[in-house]
């Protein structure tokens, strides 16, 4: 069972993270330790040839040096080489950062295997008691290894986000049509809608502080200050609408009205319509009124008012 987290960066800024708790550490540290017993078990076939063929005082010491390296020199050099995972919590997708969310260092992690083989698990742990009361107490899950080495298990495997939809807000729609974006980097455009689609996950003074940041390195990017009484997050997607709609208008093939668009590969033809030469005409002659016949009258129109 995993509840989210918190964790303060260097910046003082709180993130939200979700703690790994001992359901899911459970399971990783029985991965890990069935890979170290088949380890061991090795070990043990080759050192058994030594106590048959030379001094078993010498096997026994070897055997000692052995355990102590495999239990603890396997999770020291694999969270070190691998920033904060073994083989188990690969495949949980944890991770072991500080508690200032950084990664950890050989410091971390050999203080977390010292402790895990002689005060959680194996040496005093009881088989892990000591670390499942301990992370049971913790509301992070830690337990007494994390707490020496300063260190928190977090998840780092979640279900991919959706990509955000970012809208233009009306107020901003002219303004924004008159801004220059072309040094507008790509990396800070993403970093913007990576910003703007994770607000509603974020403490709302952790995203009016990250959001302060971006606005103030897109508008010296672009030159164009916030302006006055617009908050950040409405400057950043009226800026990122404005952006995706020039570059849409630029992918949008240009077909002028009445005119059909070419195939891919193909020319357009052109319809020939023939225009009629105009040639000059003569002046009329004047009429000639026939001469005066006797007619019959016309018929009565039948929707003509009365005389």
């Amino acid at each position: 069972m995993e509840q989210e987290s918190e964790l303060v960066t260097g910046e003082a800024v709180v993130l939200d993270v979700r703690a790994a708790k001992l359901a899911s550490r459970g399971l990783a540290m029985m991965v890990d330790v069935a890979l170290q017993l088949i380890v061991l078990f090795v070990a043990m076939l080759v050192l058994s040839q030594v106590a048959v063929f030379g001094d078993e005082a010498l096997a026994l010491t070897l055997f000692l040096v052995t355990v102590v390296l495999i239990m603890v020199g396997y999770p020291v050099i694999f969270e070190t080489l691998s920033r904060g995972r073994t083989l188990g919590k690969m495949a949980l997708g944890l991770r072991v950062v500080r508690t200032d969310g950084g990664p950890v260092r050989f410091r971390h992690a050999l203080v977390r295997g010292l402790a895990g083989f002689f005060i959680d698990f194996w040496a005093l742990g009881m088989l892990g008691v000591v670390a499942v009361v301990t992370s049971l107490l913790s509301p992070n899950g830690r337990r007494v290894g994390d707490y020496l080495a300063g260190t928190l298990v977090i998840r780092e495997r979640m279900p991919a986000a959706r990509t955000p939809y970012v809208g233009m807000p009306p107020q901003l729609a002219y303004w924004a049509s008159q801004l220059d974006l072309t040094r507008l980097p790509n990396d800070l455009a993403l970093a913007v809608r990576q910003y703007l689609g994770r607000t509603s996950e974020l403490r709302p003074e952790a995203a009016e502080a990250l959001g302060y940041g971006l606005a103030q390195q897109v508008a010296a990017a672009i030159g164009a200050p916030v302006p006055p009484g617009v908050p950040s997050w409405a400057y950043l997607s009226a800026v990122l609408a404005e952006r995706r709609q020039r570059d849409q208008a630029k992918l949008r093939p240009a077909v002028q009205y009445g005119q059909p668009s070419a195939a891919p590969g193909y020319p357009v033809v052109q319809p020939q319509v023939a225009v009629p030469v105009t040639q000059p005409q003569a002046a009329a002659p004047a009429p000639v009124s026939p001469p005066e016949t006797p007619s019959e009258p016309a018929p009565e129109n039948p929707f003509a008012p009365p005389g």
